[in-house]
């Protein structure tokens, strides 16, 4: 694949299934050292086992552990990272949930979809700039969704005390994560590219209640990968679609003064500020 070269580190999160999984495979075919989130020690075995028996190399294989719904895990697995990786060429930062009927608070006082698919990429990517400036090109790729368009940021209400809908919440949450992607591209370190794409509509367990049509995982690991090389030119801060083309976002990401205060506010909530 052009773009790729040997001895490149990439964090894959929510490694363990659908597309973080496929990524991962294909990052390996390409000579990364790829580092694997999970949640659990016994799915992260076991997705190490498989790739180990497909042939890949278990000495560019590293697992690391943290449940996105504890801020104070991700922290720990950030820190790890940094100490084992002096230097990470990409981020992918995959991990998600659909979010639950009823609203849900982590132990970190958030709404638990905005916590998982937002505040923890946040705090990981945060934490991984040194390592992340260390590569001098580096590349962040943040799994968005087209549902982002439906989202609203509701600035007094990020817990979603007063109105909280499964659907919403999933869609402010990614809508945020979307907005992180634009807010990289001015504050994040010498030498980075970013970019959040929708990688389309993919038969995976997460969505295995859809009842919709759905292409193969392996398919939205191919979209995602082709944006991962660093030296792949993209438009930095951009949002892309599944065809790979820079799309419309939402207002909101256009929107300097609404990124910089959500940068601001995630400082806060994660304990950066």
């Amino acid at each position: 694949m052009p773009g790729f070269v040997a001895d490149r580190t990439a964090l894959i999160t929510g490694a363990t299934g659908g597309v973080g999984f496929e990524m991962a495979r294909r990052l390996l075919a390409e000579e990364f050292t790829v580092v694997l989130h999970a949640r659990s020690g016994r799915r992260g075995e076991e997705a190490l086992e498989l790739l180990v028996k497909e042939g890949f190399d278990p000495l560019r294989m590293h697992l690391v552990l943290a449940d996105f719904a504890r801020l104070g895990e991700v922290a720990t697995m950030a820190a790890r990272v940094a100490r084992a990786h002096r230097r990470i060429d990409v981020l992918v930062n995959n991990a998600a949930i659909a979010g639950t009927d009823e609203r849900v608070l982590t132990e970190d006082g958030h709404e638990q979809t905005f916590q998982v698919n937002y505040l923890a990429p946040y705090l990981l990517t945060r934490m991984l700039e040194g390592a992340l400036a260390e590569a001098r090109r580096s590349r962040v790729v943040n799994l968005s969704s087209a549902l982002h368009r439906t989202g609203r940021i509701d600035w007094a209400d990020l817990t979603r005390e007063r109105r909280y809908s499964r659907g919403a919440a999933y869609a402010q949450s990614k809508l945020a994560l979307t907005m992180f992607t634009r807010a990289l591209a001015e504050f994040g370190p010498d030498g980075l590219t970013a970019a959040s794409v929708h990688p389309g509509v993919l038969d995976t367990p997460f969505l295995a209640s859809c009842g919709c049509h759905a292409r193969p995982a392996g398919e939205g690991a191919d979209t995602v990968v082709r944006l991962c090389p660093p030296d792949h030119a993209i438009v930095n801060g951009a949002y892309y679609d599944e065809h790979l083309v820079p799309a419309g976002p939402a207002a909101p990401v256009n929107d300097r003064k609404a990124v910089h205060q959500l940068w601001r506010i995630s400082e806060r909530l994660t304990g950066l500020g």
